[in-house]
């Protein structure tokens, strides 16, 4: 999956101003060597192009879209509609109730239209590459071994803040 020249995620975000949110994201994947596009689609303003895309993705090259909303946060659930890929979407803080609307919206799709959805904000756009990267890594050994890499030095991180709390604690 590394270095590919045809990027195997989609990133589609519903305004430019999701850019600050979905910029984890892209650079979450680029830490994992996995390329993406990015692009902005409106699944109110651009239904007819976000719909295109969607159908058009696998034919494309990509194994999974990502997808980030505010507000009535739809796009997820249109471009899963139109494609087979896994669609993960990332719920993006908009202008009521501090992303709730948008979590909301993501998460409650239809029986038959799955968007795998994680958590409001930078660390959703965090896990959502990650989890990309773990779909990916069903068929990419090299990308298995960098996630298991990223899981130990996570978990060194801990115990490391662990050992410097214990010595302030015998202080």
């Amino acid at each position: 999956m590394a270095s590919r020249s045809n990027p195997a995620v989609a990133i589609v975000m519903g305004s430019k101003t999701d850019w600050p949110v979905l910029e984890y994201t892209v650079n979450t994947l680029k830490e994992f060597g996995v390329a993406s596009t990015v692009k902005v689609m409106s699944a109110h303003r651009t239904p007819h192009e976000a719909s295109a895309f969607a159908e058009s993705a696998a034919k494309n090259g990509y194994k999974v879209i990502i997808g980030a909303a505010g507000g009535a946060a739809h796009l997820c659930g249109v471009l899963a509609g139109h494609t087979t890929l896994p669609v993960i979407g990332i719920p993006v803080k908009g202008w009521a109730l501090d992303g709730m609307d948008s979590l909301l919206s993501t998460v409650q799709m239809p029986k038959g239209v799955p968007v795998a959805t994680v958590a409001i904000g930078k660390a959703g756009a965090i896990n959502a590459a990650i989890l990309a990267v773990q779909i990916l890594a069903l068929s990419d050994a090299d990308l298995r071994r960098k996630l298991a890499a990223y899981k130990k030095s996570m978990a060194k991180e801990v115990l490391k803040a662990d050992a410097e709390l214990q010595k302030e604690l015998e202080a």
